[in-house]
């Protein structure tokens, strides 16, 4: 197996062992001994891999945001073109299918804002470009948003630990998100 090959091998079992001890012990275990023992790579590979707990942070971060920008492509994909709102569809079908993960994402956006807010720039900046195009496609920017925000206060209350909403509940509240026509949606620009 080529070098480029068992690296990326490796980061990716450092990036599931850390969602793993995150989900385990919390943001204030992820320490290199911990991932060495997690992911059975040593401590100097990992820190040749990520250079520093911010790094593994970063990978965390990107990982995650790879996977929901995937997700959001494939529902996309998946839509008709002409449906009004798409991309406000496409986040809040994204912000399901991120309350129904292991807590992973708000574990890695947790851990890096504990350790550093600044990891999450990155984070900020992609939402932005999301935000602007919602705003671009909306007849109420305004009510756009608010149904954007309002999926995102799903996400992280329930994986905050401080939802009172039960999954049934919370499903019921994300049909209603998607519902383009108790919005008024679809009348277009």
């Amino acid at each position: 197996m080529d070098n480029p090959t068992r690296s990326e091998r490796s980061r990716n079992a450092a990036i599931q062992a850390a969602l793993a001890i995150l989900a385990r012990d919390g943001p204030g275990e992820l320490t290199f001994e911990a991932l060495s023992r997690e992911s059975g790579i040593s401590k100097g590979g990992l820190l040749h891999q990520f250079g520093s707990k911010n790094g593994i942070l970063k990978a965390l971060l990107a990982h995650q945001v790879e996977h929901f920008e995937q997700f959001s492509q494939q529902y996309l994909a998946a839509s008709d073109p002409a449906t009004p709102e798409l991309t406000l569809l496409s986040q809040i079908a994204t912000a399901r299918e991120a309350v129904n993960q292991h807590h992973s994402v708000a574990l890695a956006v947790i851990a890096a804002m504990v350790e550093d807010p600044e990891l999450l720039a990155s984070t900020r900046k992609l939402d932005n470009k999301k935000i602007d195009a919602i705003k671009a496609e909306a007849a109420d920017p305004d009510l756009a948003l608010l149904r954007w925000a309002a999926a995102r206060g799903l996400i992280f209350t329930e994986l905050l630990g401080l939802s009172p909403l039960s999954k049934k509940d919370r499903d019921r509240l994300f049909d209603c998100l998607l519902d383009a026509k108790r919005w008024g949606a679809g009348k277009g620009k």
